[in-house]
């Protein structure tokens, strides 16, 4: 079955192709600022499945798929820290996890078309972070990168690697895709397990 991912993350879409399928893109377009929760799985679950509702409206009618949507926010400090929205973020961002973890949540709804089944969960990650020095982040802020990721924080990323120190929970999960979570899902609505 024709499976699409709703999203048009890099990470997202490096993660599903190293689980091995073959996938196309279609995103949502939807105002995520308009939706809001305080909890952090309430509202990234939220966010998954307006995403999931945006895109099946968009899909030709009875066009069997599996639709994969996700979202991620990053908690810090008992705060949800969300993609920074300028540099003067990016630094605060940056010095709050020399202090404190960065815990990813990241939600993921699975809709299987052809038998209207949709499933969902959450995966909670915490990632620890060595002080990153400021010519570092300097760099990391030209690229442009932070600002297309929850918190900031592209785990992935080259210059940032290095002051990674330790990552409790799944390495994907943080780049915005669980990959064991989203298998489980893709599992339930297959077989309606």
């Amino acid at each position: 079955m024709k499976i699409i991912l709703g999203s048009q993350s890099a990470s997202r879409k490096k993660v599903l192709q190293q689980m091995g399928y073959k996938f196309d893109v279609v995103t949502a377009d939807i105002d995520e600022k308009q939706i809001r929760f305080d909890d952090p799985v309430k509202l990234t679950i939220a966010l998954a499945n307006a995403k999931a509702d945006a895109i099946l409206k968009k899909l030709k009618e009875k066009e069997e798929c599996i639709l994969i949507t996700s979202d991620q926010v990053v908690v810090c400090n008992g705060k949800i820290v969300e993609k920074p929205v300028d540099e003067k973020q990016v630094r605060e961002f940056v010095s709050i996890y020399r202090k404190y973890p960065a815990e990813t949540v990241t939600s993921v709804v699975v809709v299987n078309t052809a038998l209207n089944k949709k499933v969902e969960g959450t995966d909670i990650t915490k990632t620890w972070i060595d002080p990153i020095p400021e010519e570092v982040v300097d760099k990391y802020i030209a690229t442009g990168d932070p600002f297309y990721v929850a918190g900031g924080l592209a785990v992935e990323h080259s210059l940032l690697t290095p002051y990674i120190n330790r990552i409790d929970g799944e390495f994907e999960s943080v780049m915005g895709l669980p990959k064991k979570l989203t298998e489980e899902l893709i599992k339930l609505v297959q077989f309606g397990v």
